[in-house]
């Protein structure tokens, strides 16, 4: 079995990043991540980026770029401008990482939604990049006796379209990862790595109600080569919760 790679989202680091981007990857190559997925550049240039992870040997498959969903009339021309960055930087994956829903979605909330991650799926896939969504929990609510994450990812194809499942998001959504894992087999080569105490209050990893001791095994039967830890919320400091997290990747011998 090929080992996955295991990555971190630098929005765990998002105090920091905003001042110290370039530090932070040091950092985070120092703990013993192998890759990075960003959340921001702030204002620094693909090729200043792209030398700081050679020099440090971290890959960076992928970044959460958000849709401009606000004013839907530059969604396309902001995302190209972020296309061509991603590109720069040599990226292989453009990820959306949410999009707004009321709390009660409708059927016009959904065609709304779909219809914006279906050209923005077309614009990065026509620049030769991947492209895929994260999921919170709120896109395993039901429209029409379906979870808005189904509705998606059967309307629009593989080839344009790969699920970054958040698996500790999936959970709290009231599913079970492995079960959305298997259902979507192939097509999850990414997933975000993501453990919860009790509600929204996440933790480091294996330290949860997740159960990635399960998780992690189907994640790898499913497919995915490149998992990415994430958390929001800290006792001491986001790079000691990163290095205990790491931990859980050694003692399960994927790192």
């Amino acid at each position: 079995m090929t080992k996955p790679v295991i990555g971190i989202q630098l929005y765990t680091f998002r105090d920091v990043t905003k001042d110290d981007l370039l530090g932070t990857l040091k950092k985070v190559a120092e703990i013993g991540y192998q890759a990075v997925e960003f959340a921001g550049f702030f204002g620094h240039s693909a090729k200043e980026v792209r030398k700081v992870l050679d020099d440090n040997g971290l890959k960076a498959p992928s970044a959460h770029i958000p849709l401009n969903f606000q004013e839907p009339d530059k969604l396309e021309s902001d995302l190209k401008q972020q296309i061509e960055y991603a590109l720069e930087l040599g990226l292989e994956y453009v990820i959306t990482p949410w999009a707004p829903f009321p709390e009660t979605p409708t059927e016009a909330d959904l065609e709304s939604f779909i219809e914006k991650i279906d050209k923005a799926s077309q614009l990065v896939t026509a620049a030769g990049l991947k492209y895929g969504y994260h999921n919170h929990d709120f896109e395993f609510k039901q429209v029409g006796g379906k979870t808005i994450m189904d509705h998606l990812l059967e309307r629009i194809p593989a080839d344009r379209l790969i699920a970054e499942f958040d698996l500790g998001w999936v959970h709290v959504g009231g599913y079970k990862p492995a079960d959305y894992l298997e259902r979507y087999k192939g097509r999850v080569p990414i997933a975000h790595f993501k453990d919860f105490v009790q509600g929204r209050e996440d933790t480091e990893i294996g330290y949860g109600s997740v159960g990635y001791d399960q998780v992690l095994p189907a994640a790898l039967a499913a497919g995915v080569n490149t998992i990415i830890v994430e958390q929001e919320q800290f006792k001491s400091s986001p790079f000691e919760s990163a290095a205990i997290s790491l931990e859980f990747f050694k003692k399960h011998g994927v790192l």
